[in-house]
């Protein structure tokens, strides 16, 4: 099963005191196999929402919500089990010192 694993953050670019450990994190999800994806994501005010419903060609700059958390990176990863995503969650939550949103990605 796949699995989305997103860093809950307040501030992007104050990962770089913890990049040792996020690396580390990375270097075993990748031996393990179960890596296919990290990244860190820009900021939400360098966001755009696009929309071409219905003919349309709107693009509004900003995000689609006004928060003070939002998504600063992922990771999608490979487990066997929920059991096994969490583990690998609350690693991730601990190498990155923030909050993991763990969602399972549907279909193949």
């Amino acid at each position: 099963m796949r699995y989305l694993l997103a860093v809950i953050d307040t501030e992007t670019g104050n990962a770089g005191d913890r990049m040792a450990a996020i690396d580390a994190f990375n270097d075993k999800l990748e031996a393990a196999g179960q890596r296919l994806l990290a990244v860190g994501i820009t900021a939400p005010s360098q966001a755009k929402v696009v929309d071409g419903r219905n003919g349309a060609s709107v693009v509004t700059p900003g995000p689609l919500h006004n928060t003070t958390e939002y998504m600063s990176g992922m990771w999608i990863i490979s487990a066997d089990s929920d059991e096994e995503a969490e583990a690998l969650a609350l690693e991730g939550s601990a190498a990155c010192g923030l909050r993991i949103e763990l969602r399972r990605i549907l279909g193949n």
